[in-house]
């Protein structure tokens, strides 16, 4: 079998999805977690199945993630040549650039289809200081203060 190539890497980052519909938030402060154990695509490589759990944590600010829209988005990835790396990245891309929440974190379990049991999850780079929070995270400290509703590895700056 050939080496891996650009194409392979690049494939299906760019891919239009099917719209990640929206709805106004009316509650601050709270976490919404939606757990999707059905995912599926096509590694662009050889063809062969990918399938796994993809959960997607985040807080809301203005907008939350209309369900149905986004289980059709992620079906969309059935026939889609992505590497499943690749997939989370995208997926956390497009949820960000749909909602703007105070964080996300995107998490994909996949199922192995011989040996290894692979697992990607996307967090960006943390700071001191949580998104949103007013106060500073103590050194070490998972979280920035008592609560947790407020984890550290998972803010993204808005």
């Amino acid at each position: 079998m050939p080496d891996y190539t650009e194409e392979h890497a690049r494939a299906g980052i760019q891919t239009k999805l099917p719209a990640l519909e929206t709805w106004p938030n009316q509650f601050p402060g709270y976490v919404i977690t939606t757990k999707f154990p059905e995912y599926s695509s096509v590694c662009p490589k050889t063809g062969l199945p990918d399938f796994g759990t993809i959960t997607i944590q985040y807080m809301p600010k203005k907008d939350c993630i209309e369900l149905k829209a986004l289980k059709m988005y992620l079906l969309a990835y059935r026939s889609l040549g992505i590497f499943y790396e690749n997939a989370v990245n995208k997926i956390l891309r497009d949820i960000v650039a749909a909602i703007r929440p105070e964080w996300c974190v995107v998490r994909g379990e996949f199922t192995p289809r011989s040996t290894p049991s692979p697992s990607a999850k996307r967090k960006p780079a943390t700071t001191s200081k949580i998104a949103g929070c007013p106060r500073a995270k103590p050194p070490g400290a998972n979280f920035c203060h008592a609560t947790s509703h407020c984890p550290s590895d998972v803010s993204i700056p808005a």
